[in-house]
């Protein structure tokens, strides 16, 4: 049986891991699966339900863009676990990050009875900077100001009724409220 005392100092430790940046670190967002479901194990101990991690770094390679990523995991029905990216680092090669010139958003996905409540994070964006496209299960968000780019398509649970569709946005975070479509 592990030592509490030893358990306290690897949750100490991963707490305060941050933003640092290796050559393997960056794009691997967990090194092993052991490491990741030691996470979940830890989020179901402590009661947590959201875990989140993000960072951001300039590297000279990337001609002026700076590197944004990040990932969220949160625990549903019965502790299984989904992970969410975001940023604008999608992967690692062996030369390094390939860093993107559109970042993608944070975007949650909650199914409630009758509809989908949607939320997602677009920091630096003006609500006439969004554009917003639904189509049956897909739900396209990107935005555009002289500073950055965002773009994510999400494919959703089920299909919804774009046409009825409820926004909001505030602070750089858009909620839209879909309401599901009725499956013959």
């Amino acid at each position: 049986m592990q030592n509490p005392e030893d358990k306290e100092t690897k949750m100490e430790k991963r707490g305060k891991r941050t933003s640092r940046v290796g050559s393997t670190e960056l794009g691997g967002l967990f090194k092993t699966l052991g490491s990741f479901l030691d996470l979940v194990s830890e989020m179901i101990e402590r009661g947590e339900e959201e875990f989140r991690r993000e960072g951001e770094i300039s590297l000279p390679s990337a001609k002026g863009l700076r590197a944004v990523y990040g990932f969220s995991v949160k625990l549903g029905a019965g502790g299984k676990p989904t992970v969410e990216t975001f940023g604008n680092v999608p992967r690692m090669t062996a030369k390094g990050p390939i860093i993107e010139k559109s970042r993608e958003p944070l975007v949650d996905v909650f199914d409630e009875d009758d509809s989908l409540h949607v939320v997602a994070e677009l920091p630096g964006v003006n609500e006439s900077d969004l554009k917003i496209e639904v189509e049956e299960d897909i739900l396209l968000i990107s935005a555009e100001t002289p500073d950055r780019k965002y773009h994510k398509e999400t494919l959703l649970p089920t299909p919804v009724r774009a046409a009825e569709m409820q926004s909001s946005f505030k602070n750089g975070i858009l909620e839209l409220h879909l309401k599901k479509k009725k499956l013959a």
